[in-house]
């Protein structure tokens, strides 16, 4: 039986690890009482007793649970920012490559990668590691996501405060600090921060991620050779898949942004043509892009199939 305790269990990310997990017969759930969830000793006791602690709080807390944590037994997985390029801790994107699914099996510090990140990792990742996009590429990435990435507060605007503005995508982020930057630079190896445009939308969850390269500045490489790279890397991951070459209809395909809701896995699609190369990046920013990826990382951490509760 595994012990887990949800330091912060009252936000978007919180609640549904804490449905993902209340059912698992191989989980013991440990509660703190409403009237103590700030509490600071009682949140160390709980800490300390767990075999996983999540953090699902703001930086600033996450990095004082951390500092609760008194032993070298309990595998502290935190879904906030305050962690992700910090030496000494994992980065939760398996699927990236067997250096990053080691590092989470042996870790007892593991950062969950932002969603608007993940979905961006994914696709310059490979293409960086493989020698197909330079370091020094001035990437520039688009990403729509549902309301529900908003947390609490966004979700509420959305369903009970809802004003005409709310109703069209909104772009934001708008002067180039948005705080999964960081960790999109790092963990790809880019030289420079991309140019990121986040677009929330008026539909509950789910993610489309963009990065569009001229193939002149490629070394030659056509889409076939992107798609051939793809689809290579990515082939024995259980939760990342690569869908084949597009070839639609051009006026009459779409791509809906809400595709993969309700699952924790990601698909890439390569579109465009041999001088310009759309990579897309869809799935559910509260599944692949959050709790479904915090799962994942705990499924490894203690030693079981990855996909254990997870939806495919």
């Amino acid at each position: 039986m595994i012990t887990v305790f949800i330091d912060g269990n009252q936000g978007t990310t919180g609640l549904r690890l804490f449905d993902r997990l209340r059912g698992r017969q191989d989980i013991a759930l440990l509660t703190i009482p409403e009237e103590k969830r700030k509490d600071r000793d009682e949140r160390r006791r709980l800490i300390n007793e767990s075999d996983v602690a999540f953090l699902c709080l703001p930086d600033e807390a996450a990095k004082e649970s951390v500092s609760l944590c008194e032993n070298d037994k309990t595998v502290i997985i935190d879904t906030s920012t305050a962690h992700r390029t910090e030496p000494g801790w994992a980065y939760g994107f398996a699927e990236l490559s067997d250096k990053h699914r080691t590092a989470i099996k042996q870790s007892k510090r593991i950062a969950v990668p932002g969603c608007h990140a993940s979905g961006f990792i994914a696709i310059v990742y490979p293409l960086i590691a493989s020698g197909i996009l330079p370091k020094d590429y001035p990437c520039v990435c688009h990403s729509l996501t549902g309301y529900s990435g908003g947390g609490k507060k966004m979700i509420a605007q959305y369903e009970n405060e809802k004003t005409d503005d709310l109703y069209a995508p909104r772009l934001y982020g708008l002067t180039q600090h948005h705080k999964h930057l960081k960790e999109m630079q790092k963990i790809t190896g880019l030289d420079f921060p991309p140019i990121f445009t986040p677009i929330v939308d008026d539909y509950y969850s789910g993610m489309a991620t963009t990065v569009s390269v001229f193939t002149r500045f490629l070394a030659g490489k056509s889409i076939q050779d992107i798609y051939e790279m793809f689809s290579a890397w990515y082939k024995d991951t259980k939760l990342v898949s690569v869908l084949p070459l597009f070839g639609g209809d051009e006026p009459a395909s779409f791509l809906a942004a809400n595709a993969m809701t309700g699952r924790d896995s990601m698909q890439l699609l390569i579109t465009g043509n041999d001088e310009r190369v759309t990579i897309t990046s869809v799935f559910d920013n509260l599944g692949k892009g959050a709790s479904g990826a915090a799962v994942q990382c705990m499924n490894l951490a203690m030693g079981l199939d990855e996909t254990t509760s997870l939806k495919l």
